[in-house]
């Protein structure tokens, strides 16, 4: 329990506001992006400095107090909020610094994928981030940041260049590959259980105009054999996401988005095989501002809606796999209901799996199965169809998993945390032992120190 001496003495060395389940803006403050969420915290810090997470880190570690960490707050689990805890919310720490002849950008962690969009592509800049802008910076890089950009620039880690950091024992710590290098390293891939990160440094890349969107053809068993023939040959310029779900006339459909960075001209013959393949049922591919590509998803997709998620790493497509894709999309609810594919490829696939903490650096696809409803009355159905659908193909997938499309940890057990971490499972928790022996970074894909 918080006594109100404890918050008194926190209050005493924090310059943010300190809410509590009376106070207004409470309610506003513990809500996070999925509408499944309902936890209360027994206090949220609204940090406006590192120096205000530094305070929070020490009350927590001194008072024994369960806490979870907010940048964005879009996470299907929730992992953002606490129920009884300490919630240390970094959204109100959204600086940003963009320096285009270095192209280098520094940002807090508080603002999300949108906001950092706005302020690079003044310059013409990005850097792969995501695809949905309500997504948070933080938590999206720390670990690994699958995006539009992978195929040509990498996954958002690998384009990080130095982080701050509140560890444990409340010290600020600057990394880098010349300051505290391990630290870096393990930010890299598996950061939230390492501290919390409150600024971060990005190389920023020439991109202002792609060649994208969705493409729509009738979902069947050769469609899904063409996407894989289709991603697996594509340049780096080129990233795909497919998506089985249900069309607007409730018949079941594949979804092929593609976004080239490069020549509208050259992206037109780069698709050509997905307009040839077969009569598409809806074609939206065209040139377009990189920030519109950013918020392709974001009407579909906003904050309150109710999500829930299971994932797997699949390489190939085979056979059970594909049946299995058909036979759970018959029963799934509308789009944006999705059994969605997320491409690695490219540069991404091409960095050292012991380079950087994230391990999975083969050409594969993140397999999200994300079903989306506003009726809390279809909650249980809607969980156990995404059950049903994730063991259904535990058969034909790889065993590794994305650590932030890896939200059901805790009832999956540690096989599911070790094939998050991969290879780098024993330097991290070596790491882990380090900075955080006692384990207060918990509320995550937790590596337990001990």
């Amino acid at each position: 329990m918080l006594t109100a001496a404890a918050i008194g003495d926190l209050k005493r060395s924090f310059r943010g506001a300190l809410l509590e389940p009376t106070d207004a803006g409470y309610d506003a403050a513990r809500k996070v992006w999925n509408g499944m969420i309902d936890k209360r915290p027994a206090l949220i810090a609204r940090c406006t400095e590192t120096t205000d997470v530094k305070a929070c880190v020490n009350f927590a570690r001194e008072h024994d107090v369960a806490i979870s960490v907010r940048g964005g707050g879009h996470n299907f689990a929730g992992k953002a909020v606490c129920d009884g805890g300490l919630m240390i919310d970094l959204s109100p720490m959204k600086s940003i610094t963009v320096d285009p002849s270095r192209r280098i950008a520094r940002a807090q962690t508080g603002l999300k994928l949108g906001e950092f969009d706005q302020a690079t592509q003044e310059y013409g800049l990005a850097t792969p981030l995501g695809v949905a802008t309500t997504t948070g910076i933080g938590g999206l890089t720390l670990g690994g940041g699958y995006g539009w950009l992978v195929g040509k620039y990498g996954l958002a880690c690998d384009n990080v260049t130095w982080i701050e950091v509140v560890t444990a024992d409340g010290k600020i710590l600057e990394c880098s590959a010349q300051q505290n290098a391990n630290l870096f390293w393990g930010m890299r891939g598996a950061g939230a259980n390492l501290g919390v990160a409150t600024q971060i440094e990005y190389r920023l890349h020439p991109v202002t105009t792609i060649y994208g969107g969705p493409l729509f053809h009738p979902l069947c068993a050769e469609t899904m054999r063409f996407y894989h023939e289709f991603s697996s040959h594509v340049p780096d310029e080129l990233t795909t996401l497919g998506g089985a779900t249900i069309g607007p006339d409730g018949k079941p459909a594949f979804a092929t988005v593609v976004c080239y960075c490069g020549s509208p001209e050259d992206g037109e013959k780069l698709v050509k095989p997905l307009r040839s393949f077969a009569p598409p049922l809806v074609d939206m591919i065209r040139p377009r501002p990189y920030l519109e590509m950013q918020t392709l998803f974001d009407a579909d997709l906003p904050p309150g809606r109710r999500y829930y998620n299971k994932t797997h790493s699949l390489r190939q497509f085979s056979e059970g796999a594909i049946d299995t894709v058909l036979k759970f999309t018959a029963t799934m609810s509308p789009y944006p209901s999705m059994i969605g594919f997320q491409q690695l490829h490219g540069a991404a696939s091409r960095v050292a799996a012991s380079a950087t903490a994230f391990p999975h650096r083969y050409p594969h696809h993140v397999v999200w199965i994300s079903p989306v409803q506003d009726n809390p009355a279809n909650d249980d159905s809607m969980v156990r169809w995404t059950r049903e659908c994730w063991e259904a193909m535990s058969p034909y997938v790889d065993q590794g998993v994305y650590v932030n499309a890896l939200d059901d940890a805790a009832e999956e057990g540690e096989l599911r945390v070790r094939q998050a971490y991969g290879t780098n499972y024993e330097r991290l928790k070596t790491l882990k032992q380090k900075y955080d022996p006692t384990n207060l970074f918990r509320q995550n894909t937790n590596i337990k120190p001990n």
